[in-house]
């Protein structure tokens, strides 16, 4: 997620590569990613973060902590932290760092690889507007941005954060069907990619309702109106709702600190 917001930036002008730094945990790493994109590098997080305007924290969980302890009395007030990090809280990072520091939470998504990402964001205790503008500013360069109450972003995981691999299963579901129904494979990989696509561009682009677009589709006694008939009695809609709520509450866990699956 740090590449594809790196990628973003860079190629959209917002900031030029000289303007920023990045470290990561290996020299290795640290050389493909000064290749990419021509940009500093460094091991020592201390150093990457002084006068930085905005921290972008992208890693792991388990990994917060430390950095947060060698970056804690670098990190002033007038800088902004947008952090990545999964099922860690503003507060969190807040009681870590030497200062009163505004943090930004951020749940992006992975299609922000291609600059069609969607995230929210949240506020935390010493953010104000004008920092939430710039944590906009930034995601809004591999996709869309929505802000919302620290409180509902397990709630946006659980929707988008994980939307995609509802979307692969339901893709990979509809490609096997066509399988079936004597197509190649690649045949029917494009027309469940190209029709999954064009839908998502109607909804958003034309502004339609799920429902608009599916009535649209469906004509009385037709072959639409029986194929979503049995959905419905096979009781799709409902595990989708028990689905995204089950991803929400095992999101809360992981926040609580509960690593079991």
């Amino acid at each position: 997620m740090g590449q594809a917001l790196l990628g973003g930036l860079l190629a959209t002008g917002w900031r030029k590569p000289e303007d920023v730094v990045v470290t990561a945990r290996r020299q290795e790493r640290l050389q493909e990613l000064s290749s990419a994109y021509e940009i500093e590098t460094t091991l020592d997080n201390a150093a990457a973060v002084a006068g930085a305007e905005i921290i972008v924290i992208a890693v792991k969980p388990q990994d917060i902590e430390a950095l947060l302890s060698e970056i804690s009395s670098q990190v002033t007030p007038d800088q902004t932290v947008l952090s990545f990090v999964a099922a860690i809280s503003s507060g969190f990072i807040e009681t870590r760092l030497e200062y009163e520091v505004p943090v930004v939470r951020a749940m992006p998504n992975t299609p922000s690889v291609v600059h069609e990402g969607m995230a929210g964001i949240s506020a935390g205790k010493f953010a104000g507007p004008a920092n939430l503008e710039l944590a906009r500013d930034v995601l809004n360069h591999v996709g869309r941005v929505v802000t919302v109450p620290e409180e509902y972003l397990d709630a946006v995981t659980a929707i988008s954060g994980s939307g995609p691999a509802y979307f692969a299963l339901l893709a990979e579901a509809m490609i096997e069907a066509g399988i079936l129904l004597g197509l190649s494979r690649e045949i029917s990989t494009d027309l469940v990619v190209q029709t999954m696509l064009g839908s998502a561009k109607m909804l958003r682009d034309e502004h339609m309702h799920p429902v608009e677009l599916r009535e649209m589709v469906t004509s009385p006694g037709g072959t639409t109106t029986r194929a979503i008939r049995v959905l419905e009695q096979s009781g799709v809609r409902a595990a989708f709702l028990n689905a995204i709520q089950a991803a929400m509450e095992r999101s809360q866990e992981l926040a609580q600190g509960d690593p079991t699956a």
